[in-house]
């Protein structure tokens, strides 16, 4: 096999709004085009009807919760971000990221704004940034990969719940 170079470069608003594409394929109901999910899977489709109940409960023992699964992901682009604030000095608590108490139906719904909070600050980010240079690019792909991954968990998750 030989190696080549490609010389050609995306444009931003290319990559950007491919990229934006699947964000929000994984967490807003989409119609399509569809990379990832069939209608009606998204993050917040998948959580709309998910109970306070469903969500404290362990998937098994050695799953966490949904609820802490939302908890995580969000955590994940909380860090991020505090991580371009600081030029990455802070600390993450990724253990405690899975950490959550039971929470009650108006904590569930305000976990899941917290999830949406994160979710429209990467859309605002991705939107104002003009330099999208290799470290971001790979954020880019990390943190599509890393919501789509706890999406598949939840979607898992509830599944094993109401079969129960």
């Amino acid at each position: 096999m030989t190696e080549r170079t490609i010389t050609n470069e995306i444009a931003v608003n290319d990559f950007r709004d491919q990229f934006l594409a699947i964000w929000n394929e994984i967490f807003q109901h989409t119609t399509g085009p569809h990379y990832l999910l069939d209608d009606d899977n998204s993050f917040f489709d998948t959580l709309a009807d998910i109970t306070a109940e469903e969500a404290n409960s362990p998937v098994s023992n050695q799953s966490a919760s949904l609820a802490a699964q939302v908890q995580h992901t969000a955590y994940y682009v909380e860090a991020l971000r505090e991580g371009l604030a600081t030029n990455f000095t802070a600390k993450a608590d990724w253990e405690g990221s899975w950490q959550i108490a039971p929470v009650d139906d108006t904590q569930w719904q305000a976990l899941i704004g917290r999830l949406n909070d994160s979710y429209e600050w990467v859309v605002t980010f991705a939107r104002e940034t003009h330099d999208w240079n290799a470290d971001l690019v790979g954020g880019a792909f990390a943190l599509a990969a890393h919501s789509a991954y706890h999406l598949g968990e939840v979607r898992q998750g509830i599944g094993v719940i109401r079969s129960r």
